[in-house]
């Protein structure tokens, strides 16, 4: 697909706002699905339990590299995240699939309380300021992301210079938990949503990099647009 430079910018905004749109109809499903509240009387088979019941963490593999270790890479094609977004590139990864990061310290909450929160996917690595967190009990990455995205945390966030959120105050925070088979057919239903945000975020990419190695050429004169027609 032939871009040109000057269209670059307004194709990713496109890009971003139907990702957007994307992710706001999935948690419309969400909250159809599963519109019960902890403070609520449940039906049958639905219960309130616990974020530790309903997670698996990977936190312990984990790797921390300096900003002087990442300089010194030559190969940086994979991503590097930090709690609440991503960092850098390095030339390696150390997790393959697809995962939600929760923020652990520093920026940890949005201004209405709820988890700062990266949904990602492939090869990557993650520093020691994001829990790395799978499903269990029906719930995979995409419904996780969906419950955290309207689960307010801020309650146990912990540190007054450098905010929070602890392993076990992540796990010990209340939650419906819902039958097994009502997870999987949201999950069924919204997987075709969360294929084409992520091939559309793929695309982004592309285009973002493609725009950001013409614009050095394009402020030095090396290429010329001004033939250009729009």
């Amino acid at each position: 697909m032939a871009v040109p430079f000057v269209k670059l910018s307004p194709l990713v905004r496109v890009i971003q706002t139907v990702n957007d749109n994307l992710l706001a109809q999935a948690q419309t499903l969400y909250k159809q699905f599963f519109p019960y509240g902890v403070q609520d009387d449940l039906p049958d088979g639905w219960r309130i339990g616990t974020v530790g019941e309903i997670i698996e963490i990977h936190d312990s593999k984990r790797i921390p590299l300096s900003g002087a270790d990442r300089t010194k890479m030559e190969k940086k094609i994979y991503p590097y995240y930090g709690a609440a977004s991503l960092m850098d590139f390095v030339d390696n990864y150390i997790f393959d699939g697809k995962y939600l990061l929760l923020g652990e310290d520093g920026t940890v909450v949005d201004d209405a309380g709820y988890p700062i929160l990266q949904y990602v996917w492939g090869q990557f690595w993650v520093n020691n300021h994001a829990h790395i967190l799978t499903g269990r009990l029906g719930y995979d990455v995409e419904s996780l992301y969906m419950l955290f995205k309207q689960t307010p945390v801020k309650s146990i966030v912990t540190g007054a210079v450098q905010p929070k959120i602890s392993q076990a105050n992540l796990r010990s925070v209340q939650v419906v938990i819902p039958p097994e088979h009502n997870l999987r057919e949201y999950n069924d239903l919204v997987e075709p949503l969360f294929s084409l945000f992520r091939a559309n975020e793929e695309e982004c990419k592309t285009f973002t990099a493609l725009r950001d190695m013409l614009l050095p050429k394009l402020m030095s004169g090396e290429i010329d647009v001004s033939a250009v027609q729009l």
